[in-house]
């Protein structure tokens, strides 16, 4: 008999049907060891050798694993084919060795019968250098987590807790928040007009078109008086200066990383990050459909590549040929991600594991949440073979005097992808813009229109605009922007975010990030601390040394030495009164007139307080303006802080 041990129990039924009587397939349910809850577990002096217990409930899954593995005479690990998995199959391992058993290692990319088979038959070895890069990970989360968390109990309160990403991603939210809070705003004004363009004296047809440039130079009105005057100084008759017109080609997007899976059904379906990875799990471990059985519908889920099979761009190119036509397959796309190659290329990108299992029919056995994002990556990837979208683009400049007003647009030529597929956009967080259109190549040409032309002025429309603040982070843009820097890992992001929301350090509101009042101040204790550790870049930094060690290029004790080198110069400088001085206001206090107020967390929240108490007993609830600066709230009292 042989013993083929998985994480989840979903799972082991469809595999086990597809191997066969031979074999036996039973489940770990994810981790069956860990460090401990109650104590660091990690021994620092003794080159951090991590001190493993078995989880709480697991002791009886263990018992059954021992027991199972004794009969077998073969053990084949198969957890997911992840950092993770890795661990719990090296885990797996230790419990189970015996004498002359033959234990390896499998990896399903996908749940159908081809994937369980071809994994099955070509076995490996575990691999200790992704082992080494999942423990080298848990061990730095411990040391952060165990060693600060308790600094933000006694100024706030307990339980609260610190994380090496996590508390990067409140950083990044709190910092967008200052920056909307200075933000000053500034006055711009655009000008519009409408020309009537004959040709020999035959009209053409008319235009609207943005004022571009002012003898050669880049448009730029700061008041109403300004535009005022350009209005009243433009004549009236004006040239169809220059006339540009290409054919500009669009390509698809490459099937789904998991990163942009996210971002998509964010976006697209009002999906959480949570939400999205859940039922991608589902699709991936497997549905019943009949008369097909038990399958895995979706490749695995956790991946940051976009590498296609052979097998599926040769399905994908039948499909897309015999139900569009020849000239909408546009081939396989090499598309890589940034120069920093972060990217885990054991996996392919998400994709169906069959074509032919088309939405409309896997529908009916889905849940509707399940369909949706089944559906989303189905177009995503057959769009990802298909042709490029064409588009005729004209660009038209109207000069008279000293101005040039531009106008352009554009016609689709062929539909090519998007007759299937078009990825939604969303608005850049990181910049604040004008609220203007900011690109004169946007708008309607439908007429052909000519060099040297004549251009009438019909009518001219000054608007008025002000430059925006920085807009929140999404749940969309935050993925998007911890993706770009090289925070965390795609598999992670979907926790990091449910973790400060659930710890009351952020509110989803409107679909926007704000920080709570106490995610603001644990965020200023962290920061002010430690500076480094909980920096961006030195985050970024370290996860390019955890894949650093994975390629088995860097010893993973070595990583965590270095680590804790600056992490514990950091530590070690943080007195308690220090810590809970970084709290401290610039408010008076109004009773002694003498100290300054400091901000503290009671019962019933945060409040101010003396900081000469007990001598000085003032309290007081406070706001926080939209300027950010805190005042205190007039009508409140001891009893209504939480004081005794």
């Amino acid at each position: 008999m042989n013993l083929v041990i998985v994480e989840s129990p979903a799972k082991a039924r469809t595999i086990e049907k597809y191997l066969g009587s031979e074999y036996k397939v039973i489940a770990s349910v994810g981790h069956i060891i860990d460090l401990p809850g109650s104590e660091l577990g990690v021994d620092i002096d003794n080159n951090f050798e991590p001190k493993y217990t078995v989880i709480d409930g697991k002791e009886k899954i263990i018992k059954l694993l021992k027991s199972e593995a004794k009969k077998a005479d073969k053990i084949f690990l198969a957890p997911d084919p992840d950092r993770e998995g890795e661990a719990i199959a090296w885990h797996i391992a230790s419990q189970v060795t015996g004498k002359n058993k033959v234990i390896t290692r499998v990896l399903f990319n996908e749940i159908t019968k081809k994937g369980v088979l071809e994994g099955i038959n070509n076995p490996i070895d575990i691999n200790i250098n992704r082992v080494n890069a999942q423990q080298s990970r848990r061990i730095l989360d411990r040391l952060v987590g165990y060693l600060v968390s308790p600094l933000l109990w006694k100024p706030l309160k307990p339980g609260l807790s610190a994380g090496r990403v996590q508390s990067v991603a409140l950083k990044m939210i709190c910092e967008r928040e200052d920056e909307i809070e200075k933000f000053i705003t500034t006055e711009s004004w655009s000008i519009e007009g409408e020309f009537t363009v004959s040709e020999n004296g035959t009209k053409a047809g008319v235009l609207k078109a943005k004022l571009d440039k002012i003898k050669g130079a880049k448009a730029s009105i700061s008041n109403e008086e300004g535009a005022l005057a350009i209005i009243s100084d433009m004549p009236k008759d004006f040239k169809i200066a220059q006339v540009d017109k290409k054919e500009v080609k669009v390509s698809p997007s490459p099937a789904f990383i998991t990163s942009r899976m996210q971002q998509e059904a964010i976006r697209k379906l009002n999906f959480t990050a949570k939400k999205t990875m859940m039922i991608a799990q589902s699709l991936y471990e497997g549905i019943e459909l009949g008369a097909d059985g038990h399958t895995g519908l979706i490749t695995y889920m956790r991946t940051d590549s976009t590498r296609l099979s052979p097998d599926a761009i040769e399905e994908g190119r039948k499909y897309i040929v015999d139900s569009y036509g020849e000239n909408f397959y546009g081939g396989y796309k090499v598309k890589s991600k940034k120069s920093n190659a972060n990217v885990q290329d054991a996996h392919e990108a998400i994709r169906p594991t069959s074509v032919h299992f088309t939405p409309d029919k896997v529908k009916k056995h889905l849940t509707d949440d399940q369909y949706k994002l089944y559906k989303l990556i189905w177009e995503r990837f057959v769009s990802s073979l298909m042709s490029n979208a064409i588009y005729d683009q004209t660009s038209v400049t109207i000069s008279g005097g000293v101005y040039d007003f531009k106008v352009g647009g554009r016609v689709l030529k062929f539909a090519g992808f998007t007759t299937l597929y078009s990825e939604s956009v969303e608005e850049d967080s990181n910049d604040a813009n004008s609220g203007e259109e900011s690109d004169n190549n946007k708008g309607t040409i439908s007429f052909e229109v000519k060099e040297g032309s004549d251009a009438v002025v019909d009518k001219v429309d000054k608007h008025q605009h002000f430059t925006q603040p920085p807009k929140r982070y999404t749940e969309s843009s935050i993925v998007r922007v911890l993706e770009n820097d090289g925070i965390g890992r795609p598999s992670t992001y979907a926790s990091i975010i449910s973790t400060i929301i659930d710890r009351n350090y952020v509110e989803l509101k409107q679909k926007k990030f704000f920080p709570t009042e106490l995610g603001r101040l644990v965020n200023r204790l962290l920061v002010s601390n430690f500076s480094k550790v909980f920096d961006q870049k030195f985050t970024a930094y370290m996860e390019s040394e955890l894949d650093k060690v994975e390629e088995g290029v860097e010893d993973w004790k070595d990583v965590l030495k270095n680590f804790y080198t600056d992490f514990n110069k950091e530590l070690s400088i943080v007195s308690n009164d220090k810590f809970y001085s970084d709290l401290q206001t610039s408010l008076k206090c109004p009773k002694c007139n003498e100290h300054d107020l400091t901000i503290k967390y009671g019962k019933n929240g945060v409040f101010l307080a003396c900081t000469d108490y007990p001598t000085c007993k003032f309290t007081s609830n406070y706001e926080r303006q939209e300027s950010g600066e805190i005042v205190i709230k007039e009508d409140s009292n001891a009893a209504s802080v939480g004081i005794d």
